[in-house]
């Protein structure tokens, strides 16, 4: 068990090492998307809270790909939480560290990765149990050396992050050689203009480019 997360979930995460971090305007983009990812070789996705149709395209895939392990992002209140476990999301994901949102998906018994990008952002979320947690925004922030100082005080807790802002390409086999990383969140895999366009080949390319740099670190 790595915190909130069943070690089955752990796992996957780790072995699939990138996470798609999606933006759905259409609810009949959902699918195709979800079967150019796994095309690609990408197995794991995470639906941002950030349109109108995030929950409906939650339910389509579930309903279509099984084999594709969905978390929701961006979920900002207790509501959301409430709603992304009744739609059968694998795990919740959000921006910061808010104390009730995670308290309401601890009751719940929803995996969940809270934000952080501080010292005292990962003490809260260690309070509630929490190990593993999104570093957020990670470039921005100051990448691997800024997390590689602010993780240190907790290492010996087993504390694991899934950096996400500014990863790409470039960085991303240095970013998966680190060993605190579990996942990366990778929004350069299907960016918005390329799912508005139903470039469906361009995303199943970008996944089998994440997939072969996670192959090469960690076979």
């Amino acid at each position: 068990m790595t915190g909130l997360f069943p070690d089955e979930i752990s796992e996957h995460l780790y072995n699939s090492g990138v996470i798609a971090v999606l933006m759905i305007d259409d609810v009949a983009d959902a699918v195709p998307l979800a079967q150019a990812l796994l095309a690609g070789g990408v197995d794991g996705i995470e639906l941002t809270l950030r349109t109108d149709v995030a929950m409906q395209a939650l339910r389509s895939i579930r309903a279509e790909l099984p084999e594709m392990m969905v978390g929701v992002g961006t979920i900002l209140s207790p509501q959301q939480v409430r709603e992304v476990k009744e739609a059968g999301a694998s795990f919740g994901v959000s921006p910061g560290m808010n104390p009730r949102v995670v308290s309401e998906a601890v009751r719940l018994g929803l995996p969940f990765a809270p934000g952080v990008c501080s010292p005292t952002d990962i003490e809260l979320a260690l309070e509630q149990g929490c190990r593993l947690m999104k570093f957020f925004p990670s470039e921005p922030s100051g990448g691997l050396p800024y997390l590689r100082t602010i993780a240190a005080p907790f290492a010996h807790l087993g504390v694991k992050y899934i950096p996400l802002g500014g990863v790409n390409a470039e960085n991303a086999e240095r970013y998966l050689r680190e060993p605190s990383v579990q996942a990366l969140g990778g929004s350069w895999l299907a960016p918005r203009e390329l799912i508005a366009k139903k470039n469906w080949e361009a995303i199943t390319a970008n996944a089998r480019e994440a997939s072969a740099i996670v192959k090469s670190v960690r076979g």
